[in-house]
């Protein structure tokens, strides 16, 4: 008989999170770490953001491992 491990809800490895993102094309819909910076809340997110300097707000997922063993994350949306 299979035995199946045991689900962990008290872990959460990748969550959704607000960011600035900077994005020189904001057609992309994930980005590497080092482009990303998390921020505590909506308001702290758009704040931090700088248009002119191509620093968007969003509403990220992430970090996830990428095949090639980038840490990325995936845009859920702009803010």
């Amino acid at each position: 008989m299979p035995r199946r491990l045991p689900i962990d809800t008290e872990t959460n490895l990748v969550e959704r999170e607000f960011a600035v993102v900077y994005a020189p094309r904001r057609q992309r819909d994930r980005f590497p770490e080092n482009c990303v910076e998390i921020h505590a809340s909506r308001e702290a997110a758009r704040a931090a953001a700088e248009p002119k300097q191509k620093r968007y707000p969003a509403l990220v997922y992430g970090p996830c491992r990428s095949s090639e063993g980038f840490r990325l994350f995936y845009l859920l949306e702009w803010l």
